[in-house]
């Protein structure tokens, strides 16, 4: 006779997509791998740039657009409201992918499938300090 299997010990499902599952186990029901929620439509991906709300990061996508009339590109921007699962727990900074789902909120349609690691940081002028010399050259 087998053990009847809990919540908890419940094994990560398979989403449809080419995309490892989290190792760590959730309760949430809008988590893909460990609730019911489906995933369909668009995959992207994106930056996580804030995760202040509960369970919801902001990741966003940066993109050239070519304009004819300056034969040049200009970057543009577009941020999405995604669902954040408690199991993959994704910081500021990562690139991640992102599925399309049903809404889950006003904002929310799409829920992180899958953390790719840090992205590249990109460092400004003013940011980097100045070596150890320079300092020096300036007293005197």
């Amino acid at each position: 006779m087998t053990p009847a299997r809990t919540s908890s010990a419940r094994r990560a499902r398979d989403i449809g997509l080419d995309v490892r599952a989290p190792k760590a186990r959730c309760d949430d029901h809008h988590c893909p791998f460990h609730g019911r929620l489906p995933v369909r439509g668009q995959v992207l991906e994106g930056t996580v740039v804030s995760t202040g709300m509960q369970r919801t990061a902001v990741v966003e996508r940066t993109l050239l657009h070519f304009v004819p009339k300056f034969e040049r590109y200009e970057k543009r921007r577009r941020r999405y409201l995604a669902h954040a699962p408690p199991c993959l727990n994704v910081p500021v900074g990562h690139r991640v992918r992102i599925a399309e789902t049903r809404p889950l909120s006003k904002l929310v349609s799409f829920c992180i499938v899958e953390d790719l690691g840090e992205a590249a940081r990109r460092v400004k002028a003013e940011e980097r300090k100045p070596s150890a010399d320079a300092p020096a050259e300036a007293e005197e």
